[in-house]
């Protein structure tokens, strides 16, 4: 036995985590010694044509070869999807066989027994060369071709499954036929091993050995395991091309492919020439399809797909239910998700916690917190299962809708539960909802608790908590607070930046301090840049510059509160002009997209988007611009508003009731619409009496 059987290759594989905890990532050597590049082959033997020349007439009219560069994965279906008719007289050539393959018929085999049990010496066998062949040295029978494929089924780890291959490849005692590749090859799929794969079926091509249904399937789903979607349809083709025909499982993992590639088109294409052929989709296949319409929010779509199993008379499982609940989540349709769910519990399917969890999302969503705590009721009533992040699912909602008393009720409720213990995001819903709702003592108290029980502190939980503090003028609390957390690994984000420049706009004197050392902790450069809005000598271009690097380094969904912030520290610092130069600058760069818009019937400030500060700010400016306007009688439209949005949410901080306070310090003639709250509204006769009989100067103090 000369020949070598492991081959040190340099590939390792990290088993994936998929369970909640985390696990330290397992490293395996892969033995093998299969050749490391592909082989130049080539099968004379084409069995049928080529997928695209197959699909040739609609590939022309309907599939481009490469997506547009404005088309983003989730494209939507230009139009709606129709139900495919098939005319009988002149059928299209079918896409794939609806017969299964079928397994090899067993043999019995008198020596199982002996054979099982050195399958299992092999299963625990060291992964080294020596220790694997010293239990070959005790193989109990000769390997005949019944043997070998017998003990190759029986092992598990894929390292041991290649060993073995390799092994009774080189005792060339029988010609290896396509299942021993095959049973390999599923043993390498289960470790996501695609190289190794391919290599085999690169080697099954060199020597001549057929390529069957289950090797192309076995190929094409592992590929699709390991995310490597261009893979899955190079031997899709390929299978086209020189194999034999998909069968049903083949083509369903295909259309998933092409949904995970963003290739809407395409998988309608395939599934209508499936259907041409015959081929009844499976539950799975319709769960692809409704996956793929809802991650566009294409509701069309998700209606074909309930209208295309009700056709086919094909009754969704739970999987399907799951899928379609996510998708008509994504879509907005919170109405029908509910109704789709009480159709699935009439049917006798009982939910799962994904079930429960995808609802109580869409619920959260759609704000609908009486429904969403119905539906908690009637978890428990019914006993249905539900895990813990269920129950951080029920918490967030409470959080952003503010229901604080039924969130209270939840975190006890799951302290009782053993297996759902609450984790660092149970409490930073907690730290939300008593932040928010200026709960100072409770948030401490909770902070408290999970130093005490040793449960970590997020980034997030940590800006919630901060965020109370600094409203309530603990700054000492604050400091403590910030120093425990980073202590405790949280690293500060871009966020809790943003809280603390918010915080420094409200603080004076020995308070201030203490929060910009904490911002220097956290960023250098902030802290710099609000030295600098304060010296007199700074100007507009040095003030963009700055800026402009300050928002290089930060996340883009934090520059525009970076830019809120800034702007109030300066208007509670009486630097007025500056604060408009920030608001000018921040326009520049795109802070402030939507802020006007113009109608031939309505000129709009938006101002939803901006802190009390900023808003004042460009009010202020707009006003200034209108007086310019009228002075110099410009067209004008006959109505103004000025939208703030009506700050319906529990916990908003009233920027509407600010911004009337302000307007009536500058005497503006725009008042508040009785029937759409956080509407300002003033008439261009209004306007034009105002400016003429005073044409105040707008540099007044906020």
């Amino acid at each position: 036995m000369s020949a070598t059987l492991f081959n040190t290759l340099n590939v390792h594989y990290s088993i994936p985590n998929t369970s909640p905890r985390k696990l330290p990532p397992k490293k395996f050597t892969i033995y093998c010694n299969s050749p490391t590049t592909p082989p130049n082959v080539t099968d004379p033997h084409k069995k049928n044509p080529s997928l695209s020349d197959q699909l040739k007439p609609l590939s022309t009219t309907t599939l481009s070869d490469t997506p547009k560069k404005d088309q983003t994965p989730n494209t939507p279906l230009l139009n709606k999807p129709k139900s495919t008719w098939v005319n009988p007289t002149r059928p299209k050539p079918s896409v794939l066989t609806l017969q299964r393959h079928k397994r090899s018929p067993h043999s019995f085999n008198p020596q199982i027994r002996d054979l099982r049990l050195f399958a299992r010496k092999l299963n625990d066998s060291d992964n080294s060369e020596s220790a694997f062949l010293a239990v070959l040295d005790e193989v109990p029978h000769s390997p005949t071709r019944d043997n070998a494929l017998l003990v190759l089924n029986s092992l598990k780890p894929w390292q041991k499954a290649i060993a073995y291959f390799n092994w009774v490849k080189t005792q060339n005692l029988f010609p290896l036929e396509t299942i021993f590749y095959n049973v390999t090859m599923k043993s390498l799929r289960f470790g996501r091993q695609f190289q190794l794969i391919e290599e085999l079926a690169y080697d099954m091509i060199k020597n001549g050995v057929d390529l069957d249904n289950i090797t192309y399937s076995t190929i094409i789903t592992c590929a699709k395991r390991c995310n490597l979607f261009d893979k899955a349809v190079e031997w899709f083709e390929r299978m086209y091309k020189t194999g034999p025909m998909p069968d049903e499982v083949t083509y369903s993992a295909v259309l998933d492919v092409y949904a995970k590639l963003g290739k809407v088109e395409e998988v309608m294409s395939l599934y209508e020439r499936g259907r041409a052929s015959g081929w009844k989709p499976d539950p799975i296949a319709f769960a692809v399809l409704a996956k793929m319409f809802g991650e566009a929010g294409d509701y069309d779509g998700i209606r074909f797909v309930l209208q295309e199993m009700k056709s086919l008379g094909v009754e969704p499982n739970l999987v399907v239910f799951n899928t379609l609940l996510e998708a008509m989540g994504r879509a907005g349709k919170p109405g029908l998700a509910r109704c789709l769910f009480e159709e699935m519990v009439a049917a006798g399917i009982e939910p799962n916690e994904k079930t429960l969890t995808a609802l109580v999302k869409i619920y959260g969503k759609a704000r609908w917190g009486r429904d969403a705590l119905q539906l908690w009721e009637r978890m428990r009533s019914n006993g249905w299962p539900m895990d813990f992040f269920l129950y951080n699912t029920l918490l967030s909602m409470c959080a952003d809708l503010g229901l604080e008393e039924e969130a209270e009720t939840l975190f006890e409720d799951m302290k009782g539960y053993k297996n759902s213990r609450p984790d660092s995001w149970s409490y930073t819903a907690m730290l939300n909802i008593y932040g928010s709702g200026g709960k100072v003592d409770k948030a401490m108290e909770m902070f408290d608790e999970m130093s005490n029980l040793g449960v970590a502190i997020n980034v997030m939980g940590c800006t919630c908590l901060i965020q109370c503090l600094g409203r309530a003028k603990r700054i000492d609390d604050l400091v403590r607070v910030l120093e425990v957390s980073i202590e405790r690994g949280v690293r500060p984000d871009d966020r809790l930046c943003g809280c603390l420049l918010s915080v420094v706009s409200y603080c004076e004197g020995e308070d201030l301090e203490k929060v910009l050392s904490c911002l220097q902790l956290a960023n250098p450069k902030l802290v710099d840049f609000v030295k600098l809005l304060g010296e007199e000598d700074t100007s507009l271009e040095t003030i963009k510059e700055e800026f402009k690097d300050i928002l290089n380094d930060t996340a883009v969904e934090a520059r525009r509160p970076f830019c809120n912030c800034l702007i109030d520290i300066c208007r509670n610092r009486d630097l007025h002009e500056r604060a408009h130069e920030l608001l000018y600058v921040g326009t520049v760069f795109g802070l402030y997209p939507g802020l006007h818009t113009k109608t031939t019937e309505e000129w709009r400030l938006n101002v939803r988007s901006l802190s009390v500060g900023a808003a004042h700010t460009a009010f202020e400016e707009w006003l200034g611009t209108l007086t310019k306007l009228v002075k110099h009688q410009e067209p004008l439209p006959p109505l103004f508003l000025a939208t703030t949005g009506a700050g319906t949410h529990k916990f908003s901080q009233g920027l509407a009731s600010n911004f009337d306070v302000h307007l009536r310090k500058l005497n503006a003639p725009f008042t508040q619409n009785e029937e759409k709250p956080g509407i300002f509204v003033a008439t261009r006769e209004d306007l034009v009496s105002w400016v003429e009989s005073s044409a105040p100067s707008l540099a007044v103090t906020a």
